[in-house]
């Protein structure tokens, strides 16, 4: 039968799909060649998503997904700075483009794509055809450029907010009804594809100029009737560039495209195509789903461990789909009770708190929501406003339909104390912090977060939009369509409570889906020790010691702040003397004329601006040859320190308690280190004199001290322990000075006569092989020449055999088995190890350097998670975890036996579970402040 009245046409704007997928999802690649995939999976998501989503009476008839041909069209002859502004193609989506065609026709779908036109202009004449011939057409696509295409049986549909747009919503977003869409856009323009517009424009002031005149032609011919005087004149002035902007934004209905709509009748997929594709793409989860669905038997894919493009999901549990329409708003007392009885008889409860803003210690808890199964889910409101001019106070006073917060959190509490109910959280730390400040201490918890990332760690991220998309085939309601953006954006409890409730809820739902999903895989991928006693136990430890932060005395800021700016004014004269002339040291385009063009000096290189690059790396090369680049770094660095330490934070001083609470992270870093952000405590450095001062401000309270205790060089323990080194071995447990003991191993200098420069030159290899450091790196950090550094290294693993035996052993490993392990049996998933060109050389450093580097942020988690027992009974607070040490507060008489308690720990951690060749040494140190204490 022809395609008309009764039949209904899907167009796929299939390049919006492909980049959504590429932003939204980590990047993965394929376990056997190391092939990026992790567009081509999300798109492929995204496809069988809307295929199961269309159902019933109102599904396709017909449908296509279109893409674009290429980056040139028509529109490029008319206009040739047209999107000329669009970055480059990210090189790991190169390659995929094509497989996303391949994926489209192996679900049986049409794939077009045309030379010289973009993906919208096919999408507008198929759809102006099926408007003609009497049926439906919707285009599944948020792009404003289509919405001139909406009427007369045409409409949108926006995926990723379930969002249907009709004409009613197009003329909410332009102003106007959709045939005079194009002409707000010509004068409005749109600097993301480069069409001019009239310059000053915006689109609400062409909305209304069009809404006057009626169209754009009568506006234009008639622009001298605009009363105000300078739009008037940019009207005249720029009436060419307004009628070319029009030319390129609206879209051609009569491109020679070679298919009829006959030809996009749906059919079902043809299983063994589809099957095979998905296997070939190691598509683990979605081939198993696709295979139920079309009840043949998943063919098998090679490697079901967690380490190659889709972690092990075998056994994974079968759960009902997400119905955002069955949760349950939870209005007083009585409901509340239902649920709490439910939670207590299942044992487990899923939880997730709704607050103002992201900082637990500022924000206000806005409600809670609970999910005690698959699809079983409420929210709590609490402290929802009203709308303004609700109520007798307007936007001021609470929403009616809420629970007391009081109430709720009264009988909340012993449920969330309760021993015996497990709690699952997503991101755990932040609701228990959030919690403890309303007097409720949550436990025992599950982390579904820190479950992710202790079986898949290096594979993807582990926040609960990635993981929802990536293991349970859905995308949670983004914040940002609750919340908006910018200037515009409210707090959350602004939103409405019949739009929080299904957000909320949701989040409560997933996190208990994904418990489901990860509890059962832990021991398979055998990292259940790495979960229960590295993971899970810290979360307590890291909330405490963020809610009890660290003095931080602003004077000295200030003090500091002030000594920065008149040591950068010093240099900027140097730096002015030695240029010859005056110009902005922190404008890298008038650095970059200085170095490579006045001066004549090597390595200017232009970037896509057309500006020379001056990055750290080619300044420090340059500061071998002269003076200017070594000055311009130094005053970068006091810039640097200015602007993110002494003159910042001031700005995260809590006004409540006074001092500074960072917020860790401890699913940050691949290898199992804990970042710092907000501030990052962690970055503050320490090798040169002005780097250490800031560490004078972090002061203990009255009567009190901090103290500071660093493991001495560590990572080189464990290389030695972990690479056999003997020489190494031996001259730690003799307690030599190791670099000095390695620059005599390695310059037969007496140990006794070992100068300053030598030993510095054999620090600087220790901790650069732990790193994979090349001869132009030891170069740089030296100021020596290459070929001397690359003779330094060469040297040490001549003495040092072991050294290159751990690497290359280490590099083997990760090839077979897409992972590497620390002594303690974290995994650190490798997926670019097989992979070729210039990304394969920092994935071998990775996977050389990632073993040493857990296993000694492994030690120290485990000195952490066992201090808070150990100091139980003394006037002392764990504050800051820097690397390799720990910081105190401490009553001042009792500094000496938390150092004696502390060290203790840290010296035992690795025991049991691991016994060391050489000895584990803390040094300790005490003072009014850190920069003291360190």
């Amino acid at each position: 039968m022809a395609f008309g009245k009764g039949h209904h046409l899907h167009l796929v704007d299939g390049s919006a799909f492909i980049f959504r997928a590429y932003h939204a999802l980590p990047p993965l690649t394929r376990k056997s060649d190391g092939l990026p995939i992790g567009a081509v999976s999300g798109f492929c998501n995204m496809i069988h998503r809307m295929i199961e989503a269309n159902t019933g009476p109102d599904a396709p008839t017909h449908a296509a997904v279109v893409f674009d041909k290429g980056s040139h069209t028509f529109r490029n002859d008319m206009y040739d700075l047209y999107k000329a502004n669009r970055e480059a193609m990210p090189e790991d989506l190169r390659p995929q483009i094509p497989l996303t065609r391949e994926a489209t026709r192996a679900f049986n779908l049409a794939c077009l794509e045309l030379e010289n036109y973009e993906a919208d202009d096919i999408i507008a004449t198929l759809a102006r055809q099926a408007r003609e011939a009497g049926g439906r057409c919707t285009i599944i696509s948020s792009d404003k450029d289509l919405m001139q295409l909406v009427g007369g049986g045409v409409e949108m549909f926006d995926a990723m907010k379930n969002l249907r747009i009709d004409a009613d919503g197009v003329e909410e977003k332009f102003g106007v009804r959709p045939d005079r869409v194009v002409d707000v856009q010509a004068l409005a323009g749109d600097s993301v594809d480069n069409i001019p517009g009239a310059p000053g424009i915006g689109i609400k002031t062409a909305a209304l100029l069009i809404n006057e005149f009626g169209d754009l032609e009568t506006l234009l011919q008639r622009a001298d009737e605009v009363p105000q005087p300078k739009r008037r004149q940019t009207l005249i002035d720029f009436a060419e560039q307004i009628r070319l902007s029009k030319k390129l934004v609206t879209l051609d209905d009569r491109t020679p495209i070679d298919v009829t709509l006959d030809d996009l009748e749906v059919l079902e997929p043809d299983a063994q195509v589809l099957l095979e594709f998905l296997t070939k793409m190691e598509f683990r989860t979605l081939t198993k789903r696709i295979a139920d669905g079309l009840g043949v038997e998943a063919p098998a894919i090679p490697d079901t461990d967690p380490r190659g493009a889709e972690p092990a999901e075998s056994g994974a549990p079968q759960m009902p789909p997400i119905d955002r329409g069955a949760y349950e708003v939870v209005r007083d007392a009585q409901a509340l009770q239902v649920w709490i009885d439910r939670a207590l008889a299942r044992g487990e409860v899923a939880i997730d708190t709704e607050t103002t803003g992201l900082n637990e210690m500022t924000a206000d808890l806005v409600g809670i929501s609970l999910a005690t199964g698959p699809g079983v889910a409420c929210y709590i409101p609490l402290t929802h406003k009203a709308e303004a001019g609700e109520g007798l106070f307007g936007g001021d006073a609470l929403a009616e339909g809420q629970m007391g917060l009081d109430q709720a959190l009264a009988m909340l509490k012993p449920v969330l104390e309760d021993a015996s109910l497990l709690k699952i959280l997503q991101n755990a730390k932040y609701d228990v912090k959030v919690l403890a400040r309303y007097g409720i201490e949550v436990a025992p918890i599950d982390d579904t977060m820190l479950m992710s990332y202790a079986m898949n760690a290096g594979l993807h991220g582990h926040g609960m939009d990635a993981l929802a998309e990536r293991y349970l085939g859905h995308m949670p309601i983004p914040i940002k369509d609750l919340i908006g953006s910018g200037k515009s954006q409210i707090t959350f409890d602004r939103v409405k409570i019949e739009d929080a409730a299904p957000y909320a809820a949701e989040d409560a739902d997933v996190t208990w889906r994904l418990w489901q999903t990860f509890k059962p895989q832990l021991h398979r991928a055998r990292v259940t020790t790495v979960y229960e006693t590295l993971e899970r136990p810290l979360v307590p430890v890291l909330a405490r010691m963020e809610r009890a932060g660290i003095k931080v005395d602003r004077d000295v800021l200030s003090r500091m702040s002030n000594a920065f700016a008149q040591k950068m004014a010093g240099l900027e004269a140097e730096i002015h003397e030695l240029a010859g002339e005056a110009f902005n040291v922190g404008s890298p385009a008038q650095l970059g004329e200085i170095l490579f063009e006045k001066m004549g000096l090597p390595g200017g290189e232009k970037g896509k601006t057309g500006k020379y690059a001056t990055p750290a790396d080619v300044l420090e090369d340059l500061a071998t040859e002269h003076d200017l680049p070594g000055r311009v770094l130094d005053w970068r660095q006091l810039s640097k320190l200015k602007s993110t330490y002494t003159d910042a934070l001031q700005e995260h001083i809590n006004r409540d308690t006074g001092r500074v609470h960072t917020s860790y992270s401890i699913a940050g870093a691949n290898t199992g280190r804990l970042a710092s952000t907000d501030p990052n405590l962690q970055n503050i450095p320490i090798r040169t004199e002005e780097g250490r001062r800031i560490r004078e401000a972090f002061v203990a309270a009255p009567g009190r001290v901090l103290v500071s205790l660093d493991y001495s060089q560590i990572e080189l323990r464990i290389l030695a322990h972990i690479a056999g080194i003997d020489a190494l071995k031996q001259a730690f447990r003799e307690g030599q000075d190791i670099h000095a003991a390695t620059a005599s191993e390695m310059f037969g200098v007496p140990l006794d006569q070992m100068t300053s420069d030598v030993r510095r030159q054999a620090k600087a290899i220790n901790f650069g092989v732990i790193y994979g450091i090349s001869g132009f790196g030891l170069a740089r950090n030296l100021r020596i020449p290459r070929a001397e550094a690359q003779g330094f290294i060469d040297r040490y693993f001549e003495r040092f055999p072991g050294i290159k035996d751990y690497m290359e052993a280490t590099k083997a490993f990760a090839k077979q088995h897409g992972y590497v392990q620390t002594l303690f049996g974290r995994k650190i998933h490798t997926p670019e190890i097989n992979a070729k060109g210039p990304g394969a050389g920092f994935a071998y450093r990775a996977a050389i350097n990632a073993p040493i580097q857990g296993t000694a942020a492994d030690i120290i988690r485990r000195a952490m998670i066992r201090m808070e027992a150990a100091i139980d009974g003394l006037p002392a607070t764990m504050l800051l975890q820097v690397h390799d040490e720990l910081l105190f507060e401490v009553d001042e008489g009792a500094a000496d036996t938390l150092i004696a308690r502390a060290r203790d720990v840290m010296e035992g951690a690795a025991h049991p579970a691991v016994h060391l060749d050489v000895p584990i040494v803390v040094d300790a140190g005490q003072g009014a402040n850190w920069a003291e204490a360190h």
